[in-house]
């Protein structure tokens, strides 16, 4: 069977065409931000820790697929699996805000920012990040402390018949998933401010 040919537009493609299309709305949602040393080094670990993170999906989808073949196949169920889903697919999530901050890809309301100058941009990121969410995130960890400590002294179980012990260990994510989600902040901040003040100093664009 022969391939059929792609639609020209313009004598480009429409693979080109609707590259270009996609690249000019990532330019116009997404506006770029100066690079600086510290905020490279926060971002790092940021994304080492979410690279290595992003293995639980794939646990989680190995565990789902061996709890409906336990449930339809052998006609048992189990509840510390369904638990151990919901405990993944937490985890995973709190993880992943911090990436999806460093990566710029979090939910924005670009109806009017992405009709102001760069500068103006700049400078709602600036007070959004100084005056809520690193505020946010360190409130979050403060409270999260004694949460999960008392959970661990407790020694939390599931209130589930045969769900999961040590329920600390999920709660504790609480913590390390607004840390990084802080360190990532943190980062967008000092990136923020090299825009505006030329503090942290930019690295050279490549």
């Amino acid at each position: 069977m022969k391939a059929q040919p792609e639609i020209a537009v313009g004598g480009e493609t429409v693979g080109v065409v609707a590259e270009k299309v996609f690249h000019e709305l990532e330019e116009k949602h997404h506006f770029r931000l100066p690079r600086t040393a510290p905020s490279d080094r926060l971002e790092a670990i940021v994304l080492r820790i979410n690279y290595a993170a992003a293995y639980l999906w794939v646990l989680l989808v190995l565990v789902i697929v061996f709890a409906v073949t336990l449930r339809y196949v052998f006609g048992r169920g189990s509840i510390m699996l369904e638990e151990i889903q919901w405990h993944i697919y937490g985890v995973g999530f709190i993880l992943a805000l911090s990436y999806a901050l460093v990566v710029d890809r979090h939910v924005r309301i670009d109806v009017l920012a992405e009709r102001l100058p760069l500068k103006a941009r700049a400078w709602i990121e600036f007070v959004g990040l100084l005056l809520f969410l690193i505020p946010f995130c360190l409130a979050v960890i403060v409270e999260a402390v004694p949460f999960v400590l008392r959970s661990w002294q407790l020694n939390e179980v599931s209130a589930a018949p045969g769900g999961l012990p040590y329920r600390w260990i999920a709660k504790s994510f609480i913590l390390w998933g607004f840390t990084l989600l802080l360190l990532a902040a943190i980062a967008r901040l000092l990136r923020v401010t090299a825009l505006l003040f030329g503090r942290p100093a930019p690295r050279p664009a490549p």
